[in-house]
């Protein structure tokens, strides 16, 4: 688990992710054709609660999605 320090909508944040979830998160990003804070702004703004599990939810979701 590593942690990542981000500054999203003009505040600083940290999260706590695997790496694995890390780099899932910087692929989908790439093949939405998003920057990762983009993606990172988008995930916290529709979320409630904790921003690295709201993250761990993104990806199995945006993953399974892609096995479906």
């Amino acid at each position: 688990m590593r942690k990542h320090s981000i500054v999203l909508s003009g505040h600083a944040t940290s999260l706590c992710l695997e790496d694995e979830f890390w780099q899932a998160l910087k692929d989908i990003a790439k093949q939405k054709g998003m920057a990762l804070r983009q993606l990172l702004m988008q995930i916290d703004n529709a979320h409630t609660g904790n921003l690295s599990s709201a993250v761990r939810v993104y990806v199995l979701n945006e993953l399974t999605k892609n096995t479906k």
